[in-house]
């Protein structure tokens, strides 16, 4: 009973505290000497480390002129300098935006102007550092983690002779994430309010003292942001941090930190899948208790190897960084509906809209829009153009398309810029693909609308064959039959290609623009 009263009171104080970012200083008295985050190289700070640093880093930013509401940038690999920074602004009132350190020099300065970044935090692996703020004139503050850059203070150096005593006014800080930009410059997703997990969340999730998260995915990216770093902050887990994906090395790691908790894209689970039993066999993944997946369509036959190998322990969301009403689903839900991403929620609803704006009945395809919630939930920072563009009333799209069934589950079937049209009839790459992954030979698949003069777009496969597999006209025309004996015909690929790799985002979704690409260079696509 005692410890039941002591959560309890731990708990009130985290509620409290997350009002004001400052639920790292409650773990930090409570758990002083607990690993709070793990680098790549084995480095660990403790939460008491952390929450030091983060109040020296308010002081930093204070001193060098910034205010609560002002830009704070990241450019930087998953680390542990990323965990203090980000407690830093949920307790200084900063709003951070961590940026895709992949992206190019003119990329990255884009963002940092875009966002009115006043301070940057930057890794001095990346090379596009000090280009990129030397583009960004609004700077008052640059500072290194790992290394010098001209021009820059050093991360360490800086902290050194600050006070690492909690600040005494802390308010609430604010992120602004960017989209990925498929078509034109990315655009900041800006909420006025910040967003609070209760500690209940994560209660539900199964964390508790002995929790450990792994983050295998990119910091900066929105999904690994939310569902790691943020949520092994609010639960007072472990975090330990992945630099780039090795199958093997991630199963290590589950097994040598005893991770509990984690999330992963679909092309993660593909690749684990495609490890040789005896080196699954090899590794001991008994204490992983919560898996959660999203960012792209999963095929159902991946999803259900993995609930076979893990156990019932995946679930499975559906949003996006503008928000969205928030389907979840559940591994035994998901085995009695194969391939949806949920039921339509009760608080904030969704709905499918044909082309001519009109709602579609169940089991028929369309755009995915979701009820914004009161107050108008978010806006694309200084566009209001587009803000308004994806919007139909107080509902709005993130180009997903998708269908509820008869029981109201939704299912994805891919975006509206990815649509093949083919004699005007609509096909969606994403069932294609579900149904070409489960082909022993395929390890991966990306389908595309390539020009055709009578039809317009012509539906191909390209294919990513498993090792030991070699392409021939033979195999092609066996995955082919394969697809006719599973698709109606006019879904069924007319040609297949292969290739040796297929692009994806670091959010793990096939990027069929750069795969379409080629076979439409010389030509405007007809849509």
């Amino acid at each position: 009973m005692d410890a039941v009263i002591e959560r309890a009171g731990l708990d009130q104080r985290l509620e409290t505290a997350a009002m004001t970012g400052m639920t790292t200083a409650v773990w930090a008295e409570h758990q002083p000497d607990k690993a709070a985050v793990i680098d790549p190289d084995g480095r660990t700070r403790s939460f008491v480390e952390v929450n030091r640093n983060a109040n020296r880093i308010v002081r930093l930013l204070r001193d060098a002129g910034l205010k609560a509401g002002d830009a704070v940038a990241v450019l930087m690999s998953n680390r542990g300098e990323f965990i203090e920074i980000q407690a830093a602004t949920l307790r200084g009132g900063f709003r951070i935006t961590p940026i895709n350190w992949h992206l190019t020099t003119d990329e990255i300065a884009y963002i940092l102007n875009d966002c009115e970044a006043q301070a940057l935090f930057a890794e001095a692996r990346i090379a596009a550092s000090a280009p990129a703020a030397a583009e960004a004139p609004g700077l008052r503050l640059k500072v290194s983690v790992g290394g010098a850059i001209d021009g820059f203070q050093d991360y360490d150096a800086a902290l050194a002779s600050l006070d690492g005593s909690d600040i005494a006014d802390p308010s609430l800080g604010n992120q602004m994430l960017y989209t990925s930009g498929t078509t034109g410059r990315p655009k900041g997703v800006f909420r006025a309010t910040p967003a609070v997990t209760p500690q209940a969340m994560y209660a539900l999730r199964g964390y508790d003292a002995h929790s450990v998260q792994l983050c295998a995915g990119p910091a900066y990216h929105a999904a690994p942001l939310a569902f790691d770093v943020r949520a092994a902050m609010g639960a007072g887990a472990t975090l330990v941090f992945l630099d780039k994906w090795d199958s093997e090395h991630t199963l290590r790691t589950i097994q040598d930190r005893k991770v509990t908790h984690m999330h992963l894209v679909p092309i993660m689970f593909q690749r684990l899948l495609a490890l040789p039993d005896e080196v699954k066999a090899r590794y001991d993944i008994s204490s992983v208790k919560y898996i959660i997946h999203g960012a792209a369509p999963c095929p159902p036959e991946v999803k259900h190897a993995m609930i076979a190998w893990f156990g019932p322990v995946i679930s499975e969301y559906y949003a996006g960084s503008e928000g969205g009403a928030g389907f979840m689903i559940n591994s035994e839900e998901w085995l009695r509906k194969p391939g949806s991403v949920g039921k339509k929620p009760e608080l904030l609803g969704s709905k499918i809209l044909d082309e001519q704006g009109n709602e579609c009945p169940p089991n028929v395809s369309g755009t995915i829009y979701h009820q914004l919630p009161p107050g108008g939930g978010f806006t694309y920072y200084k566009d209001e153009k587009k803000t308004q563009a994806s919007r139909v009333g107080d509902y709005f799209t993130m180009g997903d398309m998708g269908y509820f069934d008869d029981d109201g589950y939704l299912f994805l079937t891919g975006r509206s810029a990815e649509t093949i049209i083919s004699g005007g009839v609509n096909i969606y790459p994403q069932e294609i693909d579900n149904e070409l992954i489960k082909h022993e030979a395929v390890a991966d698949s990306a389908t595309v609308g390539v020009p055709h003069d009578e039809w317009g777009e012509q539906v191909k496969a390209v294919i990513m064959l498993k090792p030991g597999y070699e392409p021939s006209d033979l195999l092609a025309q066996e995955i082919l039959a394969f697809a006719r004996d599973s698709l109606p015909g006019f879904k069924v690929p007319r040609s297949l290609d292969f290739v040796t790799s297929l692009p994806r985002s670091e959010a793990g979704k096939i990027q069929r623009g750069k795969v379409r690409a080629p076979y439409w260079e010389g030509r405007a696509r007809q849509i």
